[in-house]
Formats: C-alpha cells, sequence, structure tokens
C-alpha cells in the first residue's frame, strides 16, 4: 500500500481531500494535525466508509522535520494546514528530505510564487513539489489552458469565487481572509501595476442559476503567474465575494478602517464574525460559485469573450479547493506526468481531470461565449 500523509487532515478542505482518497482501496492514509485527538476522531469516523487503510499522527506543520516523515513512511505528503501566508516551507523542505512528494493548498501569492526556491533540493531528492493545488491557481489556470487556443491575442483575464453562506471556514482560514481586508497588492490593468486593496472595488457579478452577488478584490499567486504565462495580457484581475450582501458590505466598510491605519488587522474579528454568520446563517444558502472570464482576439481578429462558470450546489463547493490535490496525489501514486522539481500548481491538470473528479458532487460547469 502507498501512504499519503495529509497534514490539516480534519480541517475544511484536508479533510474533503482525505475522503476523496479514501474511497481508493490500495491507499494508506494518515490523518495528521496539531491536535492529535481531532486527527483520532476524524480518523475513525472516516474509516467506516473509507476503501483505504486510515490512521492518524501528531503533527505540526510547522515543527515537522525530515525524520517524522520518513518515520511515518508518507510517499506523498499533502499539506492542507494553512493559513499559508504565516507559513515557511518547513513541512516541504521536511518531504523533500524523507525522499516524499508534496503538494500544498496554498492561495498565497508570495507562498505560492516562492516554491520554486525549492527547485534545485526536489531535484537532488527526486521528488515533485507542488504549492498552490486550490481553487487558485490550480483549477483557475486549467480554465485558462482549455480556452486559450481559442484566442489569438488574450488581452484580460478575470476570476472571482464566492462560497455559500452555509460553509464554515474555520477560525484560522476566517482570519487569513479577514487579514487581506484594507491592505494593499497589485493588480495588471490596463496594461500597468496598479495598487488595489483587499476587498474593495466594490462591484457586481451575475453568476448562472445563483444570482447577483458583491465582489471585492482579494489577493493571490494568479496575479503574478497569469502574467507570466501569458505575456500578452493586459489586465489580469481576481475577486471573492460573500453571499449575504450584508455580510459582504459589512466587510468592505471595515476594510476602509485598515486603508485609514486606524486598525491594524482585522484577523482578529475572526471569531465574532463567525459566530454572527452561524446566528443569520438561514440567510444565505448551500450555494458558491467561480468564474474566469477571457477577452482578446479570436483567431479572425474580431473581439471575443468566453465567461466560464461553476456552479456548486448542496454544500459541495468547499470540495473544489481539495480537487487539485487529490488528481496529482493519485499521478504521483501512480507515477504518471511527475517530473522532478518544485514549481506552483499552474497548467498542471485539465478540466477533464477535474470533470471526473467531482462527477458524483452536485457540481456543474458552463461556458458563455460573447
Amino acid at each position: 500500500m502507498t501512504r499519503i500523509l495529509i497534514v490539516g487532515g480534519y480541517g475544511a478542505f484536508g479533510a474533503r481531500a482525505a475522503e476523496r482518497l479514501a474511497r481508493e482501496p490500495n491507499l494508506d492514509i494518515v490523518i495528521a494535525g496539531r491536535s492529535e485527538q481531532k486527527a483520532a476522531a476524524h480518523a475513525a469516523a472516516l474509516a467506516r466508509t473509507a476503501r483505504a487503510r486510515i490512521a492518524h499522527a501528531g503533527l505540526d506543520a510547522s515543527t515537522a522535520g525530515a525524520d517524522t516523515i520518513d518515520a511515518l513512511g508518507a510517499r506523498v505528503v499533502i499539506n492542507a494546514s494553512g493559513p499559508f501566508q504565516s507559513q515557511d516551507y518547513r513541512l516541504a523542505r521536511a518531504a523533500i528530505g524523507a525522499g516524499s512528494h508534496y503538494i500544498d493548498l496554498a492561495d498565497a501569492r508570495t507562498f505560492v510564487t516562492g516554491i520554486t526556491a525549492l527547485d534545485g533540493e526536489a531535484k537532488a531528492a527526486g521528488v515533485t513539489v507542488v504549492s498552490g493545488a486550490s481553487s487558485v491557481p490550480g483549477l483557475s489556470s486549467a480554465v485558462v489552458r482549455e480556452y486559450v487556443g481559442a484566442f489569438r491575442q488574450l488581452d484580460s483575464i478575470e476570476i472571482g469565487i464566492s462560497p455559500g453562506n452555509s460553509f464554515d471556514p474555520g477560525v484560522a482560514t476566517a482570519a487569513s481572509i479577514l487579514s487581506q481586508a484594507g491592505k494593499p497588492h497589485s493588480e495588471l490593468r490596463n496594461g500597468e501595476r496598479q495598487t488595489v486593496y483587499g476587498w474593495q472595488g466594490l462591484y457586481r457579478h451575475r453568476f448562472p442559476q445563483i444570482g447577483a452577488r458583491w465582489m471585492g478584490c482579494v489577493d493571490v499567486p494568479d496575479l503574478d503567474l497569469l502574467p507570466a504565462h501569458y505575456p500578452t495580457l493586459h489586465t489580469a484581475r481576481f475577486s471573492a465575494g460573500v453571499e449575504v450582501g450584508l455580510f459582504h458590505l459589512g466587510l468592505w466598510s471595515l476594510s476602509w478602517l485598515v486603508r485609514a491605519h486606524l486598525v491594524r488587522d482585522l484577523g482578529s474579528l475572526a471569531a465574532p464574525l463567525l459566530r454572527a454568520k452561524g446566528v443569520l446563517g438561514s440567510l444565505g444558502s448551500d450555494c458558491g460559485g467561480m468564474f474566469v472570464t477571457m477577452r482578446g482576439r479570436d483567431l479572425d481578429d474580431k473581439p471575443k469573450e468566453l465567461a466560464w462558470h461553476l456552479i456548486a450546489r448542496s454544500g459541495h463547493g468547499p470540495y473544489v479547493p481539495a480537487i487539485a490535490s487529490v488528481i496529482l496525489a493519485k499521478r504521483l501514486i501512480a507515477e504518471q506526468e511527475a517530473p522532478a522539481g518544485a514549481r506552483p500548481c499552474f497548467g498542471l491538470f485539465t478540466l477533464a481531470d477535474f470533470a471526473v473528479e467531482v462527477a458524483d458532487l452536485d457540481i456543474v460547469c458552463t461556458l458563455q461565449r460573447r
């Protein structure tokens, strides 16, 4: 049996990656995290229906060394122990030192784009290291890769995500999201790098089936990776939205306090805001959406726009960030298309790969051409 270690395997996204991989009969999955008690409880619950063998371990991603990974005998390490904005590459280096492949679900811009610093170490150890195996840049880059051939010149890419209100991201993830509010980052707009501010740039986006939602600027790796891979781009934007308009506009309002330097960071408000969200949970739904809009000139040099949407119902949206790690882990186990080295998860799988993995979920993808 091949052993996969999932650090943060009882968290919002790690648990879903574990659930999907647990359907494979020839795997040995170790659920790990800082709380061995939580890891044990989730492993026991997962084992009731799993085809894989399930175990657990106590492991802190911030202190684990190669000896720890080696002792656990992991062939693949999946790091779902975000938030990644405050992490370094200790766990990735520990996996390399143990001769294990490494995948993480990071969406932190600097963390993901900086993973190439480990390229030499990974190649020397003969292992694959991938950062950003999540909705962005993993899935978003797969969408662009699928449709870029329809353009003679690609001018603009806009990406956005709005989860359903029923999703509980946990305090750590919520704190990471809130910590961006009101803080500056750069985007490519109209051919120039411009400064924008987290959760500002307020606008409405209409999703098919689930309607219009407020959106605002959020910092992600795609803002660097897209212009690097598609040099004709004049604009690369990313935004996120909170389903309930009252919550989104409240976050937008609070972001101005940070921008004005009246408040240093909103991360400390994560717990009380999540409690308020829970009390008012009936205001929202279990439906989330994602979009990728591409604009440019088609092969006949005429204006072209493609708008791809993903709509997730029945509370299945939180599976989306976990699917990329599942796809890549299966490939690494099968030793398919796994060159040694360290790289962001950009164009490493196709939309067809994604469709196979979510075929049993209430997730639908559509494409509009204009």
